[in-house]
């Protein structure tokens, strides 16, 4: 296989979806004849920055050069965050970063994202090697607070899930159904979140604290983006802003923590199983992922993978809201199900909502149907490819996969057919990473539960 005049290898492909080009495979195979050295950084809030070293081939892979790097500074955008972009040894391509990253440039979501999360504009700026910034990175304990009576809410996409945990213990919960992101007004989402908080009070003999799971990225516990509050207009940010202080305010003055639902997934494997070095990645609406290191701390990253680049395919999906093509939310979420439907030759009834499609398949799945779990196959496939990627970034020891999609049978062969990529094309890292479904212990530990550990007493 070629892509860019790179020779690459993949020998098994996603049955459903033969274009495929893993970008951790082809990166890697681009590299091996790529001598001149260049070095990415990404500075984010407080004077943090990344640091990545890199190689580029000659003038003659100028297209290629450009995907590469191209590639590489939207993953390092996207994983770790950032509001400027240093790139050293390829002026060129920084010149013409710094145009797609802009307002009218091919790249304005992303720049959009950045001045939402970090209220700066984006910027990439060419360095040399006395410009170019020092790494400065910083990782910071995550919950695991048990004692007391605590509140944890579960903020997801198509469901919000609350419990009452008492010294670490669950007491009661519940699952409801709502309908964030299809709604303008936030005092929907306030009320909704409002009545969460005030039915597990009501199970407890009093709230020492709250900690909130939700999908999006955060300062402090403000959701500065966050696609459950996708329709709500930008004039009313602010209301959005302080959503969850102000919906705590309502059971009372008491310690409350905001966290990214993929943090708090890592976070629940840590808990559970006492080991670090734990990558989630929860199948659900989106793509969402988080991580913990080997001290079970995070690292202040973003991780928004379902934004990051992982197919280089000229064929590959368009994502509607960020408009790139080839990225994680359309490979490892319930649009990831309904993009391989009609290629496994099942008819989705339109008027479905995302949700009751990928409970269509999921039951032909259940019921052995092989053109459904050819479904499954093709995304366990997908993840071990991605797998190579996702761990030049990450230190993975286990690998955390949940959500709806993750569920039934189809997500036991999701899995099993990950692991078997992975021994038969990436033995390396078949020996390193554990590929695996939350087990029952960590299930009694939970989102919710996990997600009330999150503040300190």
């Amino acid at each position: 296989m070629e892509y860019l005049g790179i020779p690459y290898s993949v020998r098994n492909t996603p049955v459903l979806d033969p274009d495929f080009i893993p970008f951790g495979i082809w990166a890697k195979a681009y590299l091996v004849e790529a001598d001149h050295p260049i070095a990415i950084a990404v500075e984010r809030e407080d004077g943090l920055i990344s640091v990545r070293e890199s190689f580029i081939r000659g003038p003659e892979f100028a297209e290629a050069n450009f995907r590469y790097v191209e590639r590489l500074v939207k993953f390092t955008l996207w994983s770790k965050g950032g509001f400027r972009v240093y790139l050293k040894g390829a002026d060129d391509i920084a010149e013409k970063l710094a145009a797609a990253y802009s307002p009218d440039g091919e790249r304005w979501f992303d720049y959009q994202f950045v001045g939402d999360v970090y209220e700066k504009p984006l910027e990439v700026i060419a360095c040399t090697d006395e410009t170019f910034p020092a790494a400065n990175e910083s990782a910071k304990a995550i919950g695991g607070h048990l004692k007391g009576c605590r509140i944890g809410f579960d903020a997801g996409g198509s469901d919000r899930k609350v419990s009452a945990v008492i010294d670490g213990e669950p007491v009661y919960s519940e699952e409801v159904v709502w309908f964030p992101k299809i709604t303008e007004d936030p005092e929907y989402h306030f009320n909704e979140i409002v009545t969460a908080f005030k039915t597990a009070a009501s199970k407890m003999p009093r709230v020492d604290a709250i900690g909130v799971s939700s999908a999006g990225t955060f300062v402090g516990n403000s959701p500065m983006v966050a696609s459950l509050f996708i329709k709500v207009p930008r004039e009313r940010r602010d209301e959005v802003k302080s959503i969850y202080d102000r919906a705590g305010a309502e059971v009372g003055n008491v310690p409350l923590v905001v966290a990214n639902d993929g943090d708090v997934t890592a976070l629940a494997g840590f808990m559970s199983t006492g080991e670090g070095d734990i990558l989630g990645v929860a199948m659900g609406t989106s793509e969402a992922v988080g991580y913990v290191n080997d001290e079970g701390n995070v690292l202040g990253w973003i991780n928004e993978l379902a934004f990051a680049p992982v197919d280089l395919s000229p064929d590959a999906m368009q994502d509607e809201w960020s408009t790139d093509f080839g990225v994680g939310c359309k490979y490892f979420s319930q649009d990831a199900v309904i993009k391989l439907a009609p290629r496994a030759n099942i008819e989705l009834d339109p008027e479905l909502s995302p949700a009751e499609k990928l409970k269509v398949v999921q039951a032909l799945a259940n019921d052995g149907n092989e053109d459904a779990l050819n479904i499954y196959r093709s995304i366990g496939c997908y993840l071990a490819h991605t797998l190579v990627l996702y761990s030049m970034f990450y230190k993975i020891r286990t690998l955390l996969v949940l959500g709806r999609v993750a569920s039934g049978d189809g997500g036991d062969l999701l899995i099993s057919e990950c692991n078997r990529v992975l021994r038969e094309e990436h033995p390396e890292l078949a020996s390193q990473i554990t590929v695996t479904l939350p087990d029952e212990k960590m299930r009694r530990v939970g989102q919710s539960v996990a997600a009330a550990s999150l503040p300190a007493l």
